[in-house]
């Protein structure tokens, strides 16, 4: 059976979906392609119908990730810089956002699986990443504070997922909360 090319494509991007919550909250290394598809309502033989293998799953996974990502933060509604990025803080640093790893962010996720990743992988990543920090130097006026931010932020939830307990977690988010505001500030770029 034929299908139009708009339902292959709404497929593809649904098996991305799928596969991206999965990869973020078990792991991508742990989970096989069958797992993946069951996961999404297909069978294995459907998986070589939109990637060639796992390994392209992974490129298509990080370049879907990271441009829901960067559409988030494209579509903050503040200009000015203390807005905006108050309101990344109050967004990012949440313990929804620790609990529950398939509904966030894939930096803290997906970081340590593209490390071990192949070259390809890797300058995937490093492109979708390069975009999100220029929007993000774009606001706080600064390549550096940028990429601090970007790390903190991804770093903090990483630790507080870690942790067991609620109220530990709820302290790492809250000290980075904390420590970012105190920064920015004193950061004239960002306070002005």
């Amino acid at each position: 059976m034929r299908y139009k090319p708009e339902y292959k494509q709404k497929k593809r991007q649904e098996l991305l979906t799928i596969s991206g919550q999965i990869a973020k909250k078990d792991g991508f290394a742990a989970t096989g392609v069958d797992g993946f598809m069951k996961a999404a309502g297909v069978t294995s033989g459907a998986f070589y119908s939109h990637f060639s293998s796992k390994q392209e799953l992974l490129k298509a996974l990080i370049e879907h990730e990271l441009q829901h990502s960067f559409d988030m933060w494209q579509n903050n509604p503040h200009d000015n810089a203390q807005d905006w990025i108050e309101f990344e803080l109050d967004r990012y640093l949440t313990p929804a956002h620790v609990q529950h790893p398939e509904q966030g962010c894939s930096l803290p996720t997906l970081a340590s699986e593209v490390a071990r990743a192949d070259q390809d992988t890797k300058l995937i990543y490093e492109t979708e990443l390069l975009r999100g920090h220029a929007l993000f130097s774009q606001h706080l006026g600064s390549e550096e504070l940028a990429w601090a931010i970007i790390c903190q932020l991804a770093g903090a939830i990483l630790i507080a997922r870690a942790a067991t307990d609620p109220h530990l977690q709820k302290n790492i988010l809250d000290a980075n909360k904390m420590i970012i505001r105190q920064y920015l500030d004193s950061h004239p770029a960002v306070s002005t």
